[in-house]
């Protein structure tokens, strides 16, 4: 059982021009046109029985709306692989009862982006929902380190991370992009005796960027095969979590890299579905 518990797909109506979007800022070419149809089959040529969709409310208002499609989308979960967690925005003022829904209708967990949602993970709005979450025994997945489209901000930082992990240290906390995007040194000196959960997504190559100087311009690097092994052997592998980030990368190059690396069976299994399984419950 092969889960990708990172991954995007947006309206059939508005995703040829979201991903359009989204990829200029980030200077990257998607790998699909971020419809679940395609992302459906993006999973079939690669091997992978689940993606799970981690929607993001970039404001209050779009909350309940993604909420309800995320619902009726898992209705056809057993036909097409795909789940959804829950969006939520920390200045959503319902956030409560939003979350208990969250909880009732199955959706699992929720997820953030601090750098599109505007708001650092260690501020108090982001603390009360995260407290509550943890009451729900929901997930909570995070955009974690910096963001690729926007050079030099970092909402969620490995020492924020810890931060918050100092003030709820049961929550249930996978933090996107192996711990910081582009922060690597800053996970292992935060992070390492925590219970956070590193997803792989967006971490190691390929990515496949524009031919222009942006990446270079602003110091961005992707691991290497090297670092990311070390990162797996520092945490243990039953903290890792495979994921992608597709459409911004390729579900069958990752796939194809993480079966290259010299791990164990064992390692492995945990990393491609495991650890995605006890978190989720879906199978």
């Amino acid at each position: 059982m092969v889960i990708d518990i990172h991954t995007h797909t947006f309206p059939d109506k508005i995703a040829a021009s979201t991903v359009h979007k989204l990829g200029n800022i980030a200077h990257t070419f998607p790998q699909t046109n971020a419809t679940n149809m395609q992302l459906c089959e993006s999973m079939k040529e690669a091997g992978i029985d689940i993606s799970v969709i981690l929607p993001v409310a970039t404001h209050p208002r779009q909350v309940e709306k993604i909420n309800l499609s995320a619902r009726r989308m898992n209705d056809s979960f057993a036909q097409t692989g795909l789940f959804s967690l829950g969006a939520m925005h920390p200045a959503y003022e319902n956030y409560e009862e939003e979350l208990e829904k969250i909880k009732e209708s199955g959706l699992k967990g929720i997820k953030l982006h601090p750098v599109y949602q505007g708001m650092d993970i260690d501020d108090p709005h982001c603390i009360r929902l995260l407290k509550k979450a943890r009451d729900l025994d929901l997930l909570v997945v995070t955009h974690a380190g910096e963001d690729i489209g926007y050079p030099g901000v970092s909402h969620c930082s490995p020492k924020m991370c810890r931060n918050v992990l100092d003030q709820i240290p049961d929550l249930k906390f996978v933090l996107a992009h192996m711990g910081g995007w582009n922060q690597w040194d800053e996970v292992h000196k935060y992070l390492l005796d925590t219970d956070a959960y590193l997803d792989t997504a967006f971490s190691v190559y390929p990515v496949h960027a524009y031919e222009d100087a942006y990446w270079k311009e602003n110091h961005f690097h992707l691991m290497q095969k090297e670092e990311f092994l070390e990162m797996i052997k520092v945490f243990g592998a039953d903290r890792i979590l495979f994921g992608t980030d597709c459409p911004w990368a390729n579900q069958k190059e990752y796939m194809d890299l993480m079966k290259d690396l010299p791990l164990s069976e064992e390692e492995r299994n945990k990393i491609f579905g495991e650890n995605a399984n006890r978190l989720l419950k879906l199978v």
